[in-house]
């Protein structure tokens, strides 16, 4: 459960630091024969630094209660 924690830490931490993505797909138009019009589509995904924040702080819920279980 500590590890888990861990990872969800950093995981947060680059929510945190990168709160968005931008990729681009290809998108077949029309084909007319062997000819085919394609045309490139820009995709943006964005969320909120909270979103990462969250993250942390329930990585940081399970460290500790992972390390109080150890005890």
């Amino acid at each position: 459960m500590k590890t888990v924690g861990i990872v969800l830490i950093i995981a947060g931490l680059l929510l945190l630091i990168f709160t968005g993505i931008d990729f681009s797909t290809e998108e077949s138009i029309a084909e007319v024969g062997n000819l085919e019009l394609t045309a490139e589509e820009e995709h943006s995904v964005n969320w909120s630094p909270w979103v990462g924040a969250g993250v942390m702080i329930i990585g940081g819920i399970m460290v500790f209660a992972g390390s109080r279980q150890n005890r």
